[in-house]
């Protein structure tokens, strides 16, 4: 009796090769889509790492240097916790956000003490407007405001000042009639001079 024998080596040998030659691309194939995943995932890891980073940045910057690109509240609050220091720099952000700030309550304080010393308000001879006996009490807040910020306004006009590369003595130019304002102006409107860390301390 004849046994049936199995396929020629050859035929055996070509269908190992086409089975390792499948398992291999289904492994590569696998490989590579798991590299795409990952890869996909990068990015926003990527940006929140960044913006980790930006954030510490910001917030690392020390009281005693500038901060520039301070924000609308960032600037109001270094205004007051650096009330009276004189030595160092401000930003220009720092210092026209807070003129903004300033200009917003001190204009709201005194529409408020204008209203009321409406009631009972003449008009004197020479055409002046003398407001009624209510002024008197109405306008406590705003000099109360102008007195408080008085000393950090001079403080941050000085540093101001340090930030351009100029000593704060400068800001008696102002005293000059006419010119002086101008000069004084455009001094808080330069850009920042990076040899103005000498007035850093």
């Amino acid at each position: 009796m004849n046994v049936a024998e199995g396929p020629p080596a050859p035929a055996r040998r070509r269908a190992a090769s086409s089975a390792d030659a499948i398992a291999a691309m289904m492994s590569s194939h696998g490989t590579a889509r798991h590299a795409a995943a990952r890869q996909s995932c990068a990015p926003s890891r990527h940006r929140s790492t960044e913006g980790v980073i930006m954030t510490d940045s910001t917030a690392a910057v020390p009281l005693s240097a500038p901060l520039y690109g301070a924000s609308f509240g960032q600037a109001i609050s270094r205004f007051f916790k650096k009330y009276a220091t004189f030595s160092g720099r401000a930003s220009r952000s720092e210092f026209w956000w807070w003129f903004l700030f300033n200009l917003i309550v001190g204009g709201v304080l005194y529409g408020i003490a204008a209203i009321g010393g409406a009631p009972g308000a003449t008009v004197s001879e020479n055409g002046m407007m003398v407001p009624g006996p209510g002024f008197a009490v109405a306008v406590i807040p705003y000099a109360i405001w102008g007195l408080a910020t008085l000393i950090p306004w001079f403080a941050l006009a000085w540093r101001r000042l340090h930030d351009t590369n100029r000593s704060g003595g400068w800001y008696f130019i102002g005293l000059i009639p006419l010119v002086g304002g101008i000069i004084l102006l455009v001094f808080f409107l330069l850009d920042s001079d990076p040899a103005g860390a000498r007035f850093d301390r």
